[in-house]
C-alpha cells in the first residue's frame, strides 16, 4: 500500500444519513476549514462538488482519498470549495433521484463512478461528470473517445493494455500446472470483452477457459457446482460480484478453487491474489480533473486517463488454507500481503 493511499485511509469519517442521500461528514479538523455553515453565513461564493457513490461498500476510504488529492492541489475543503457526499448503498434505482438532487444544490460538477456516471448522464447533459473510476466508458457510451471524450463526461477508466493476460500469468505462476480456468462472470458487453481477452491470453499458456455465468446471487452455489475440474476461478468485478464478493469467495474456498480477481476488495474477502489498478489512487487522481474544471476546462477536452499504478495483492491466509505456497517472486513483488 503506498503511503498517499495509507493517507487516504488514516482521516477520520462517519457516514450520517440525510433523506434520500448520505452525506459524508468529517470533523473538523480531519477538513482542515470552517464548517459550511459558517461559509454560509458570510455569503462566500464557494463551489459545491457532489460525491456520489453507488456501491454498498464502505465509501470512507475512497472519499478520504479523493479529499487528500483535493489538498496536494491546495485545496481546503469547507473554505475553498464544498462537498456534497451522496451513496445510493447498492440500490441502483437511487441513483437518478440522488444526481437529480445533486443538480437541485446547484453544484459545478460530480464526481462519481461505474453506474453513478450512467445515471448521470441519464439526468443532466451540462453539469460536468467526473469519473474516478469507469470500466469501458467508450463501449458503455459514457464518452465518445478516450482521448477527446466529447459531451460533459470525463475522468478516469480501470482499462489497461495487458492488465488481462498478467492476471493469468499471476495464476500460471502460483499454479504451474494449471491447465483449466474458471471464469465467474455476469454477462454485459463489458465482461464479454474482458472473457474474450482472458480466452486469447490463456491459449498461449496452455490454459482452457471455462466461462460460467451468474446473473444473481442465486445463481453462485450452481456456478461453482460447474466449475468442478477447475484448477482455479477468476473473477470477474461489476456489481453483482463485488456485493457479493464475501459469499463468492467463502464458494471458492469450500470448492477448494484458488481465485483471482482484479481488486484488492475481493483479497480482503478471502481470494488468493488480486491485480489491477488502486482504486485509492483513481479516486485522488480524480482530484486534478476538479482542479482543471473549477479553472474553467470542459470535460469534452480533458482526456481520459488509464491506470498509472497497480496494485498486486496475496492473501496467504487463503493460501494456507489452500495448501498453497506462494512463490517468493511474487510475495517480493507484492504491494500488500494479508498474514
Amino acid at each position: 500500500m503506498s503511503r498517499r493511499d495509507a493517507g487516504a485511509r488514516g482521516s477520520r469519517g462517519e457516514w450520517v444519513r440525510r433523506g434520500t442521500g448520505v452525506l459524508l461528514a468529517f470533523a473538523l479538523g480531519a477538513l482542515g476549514g470552517a464548517p459550511p455553515a459558517a461559509d454560509a453565513q458570510q455569503g462566500t461564493a464557494v463551489p459545491r462538488v457532489g460525491f456520489l457513490l453507488p456501491g454498498a461498500s464502505p465509501a470512507v476510504p475512497y472519499a478520504e482519498a479523493f479529499r487528500l488529492g483535493l489538498t496536494e492541489l491546495g485545496y481546503t475543503v469547507g473554505r475553498d470549495l464544498l462537498i456534497e457526499y451522496r451513496s445510493a448503498e447498492g440500490r441502483a434505482e437511487r441513483l437518478q433521484e440522488l444526481v437529480a438532487g445533486l443538480v437541485r444544490v446547484r453544484v459545478a460538477l460530480i464526481v462519481t463512478s461505474g453506474e453513478g456516471a450512467l445515471a448521470a448522464k441519464g439526468v443532466t447533459s451540462t453539469v460536468p461528470i467526473v469519473m474516478a473510476v469507469s470500466a469501458d466508458p467508450v463501449g458503455a457510451g459514457l464518452v465518445a473517445d478516450l482521448a477527446r471524450p466529447g459531451g460533459n463526461i470525463t475522468g478516469l477508466t480501470l482499462l489497461a493494455p495487458g492488465i488481462v493476460a498478467k492476471r493469468l500469468e499471476l495464476a500460471k505462476e502460483v499454479l504451474p500446472d494449471l491447465t483449466r480456468a474458471a471464469v465467474l462472470w455476469n454477462p454485459n458487453p463489458l465482461g464479454r470483452r474482458v472473457l474474450e481477452e482472458l480466452e486469447a491470453a490463456a491459449k498461449p499458456m496452455g490454459i482452457a477457459v471455462q466461462a460460467v455465468e451468474a446473473r444473481g446471487a442465486e445463481d453462485l452455489p450452481g456456478a461453482f457446482a460447474a466449475m468442478a475440474g477447475a484448477g482455479a476461478v477468476v473473477v470477474l468485478a461489476d456489481p453483482l460480484t463485488i456485493a457479493q464478493r464475501g459469499r463468492i469467495m467463502g464458494l471458492a474456498l469450500s470448492h477448494k478453487l484458488p481465485a483471482i480477481s482484479d481488486t484488492r476488495q475481493f483479497a480482503d474477502a478471502g481470494g488468493l491474489v488480486a491485480y489491477g489498478p488502486s482504486l485509492l489512487d483513481s479516486f485522488r487522481r480524480a482530484a486534478t480533473y476538479v482542479d482543471k474544471i473549477l479553472k474553467g476546462a470542459k470535460p469534452a477536452d480533458l482526456p481520459v486517463e488509464q491506470p498509472t499504478r497497480f496494485e498486486l495483492v496475496v492473501n496467504l491466509q487463503t493460501a494456507k488454507a489452500l495448501g498453497l505456497t506462494i512463490p517468493r517472486s511474487i510475495l517480493d513483488r507484492a504491494d500488500h500481503v494479508i498474514q
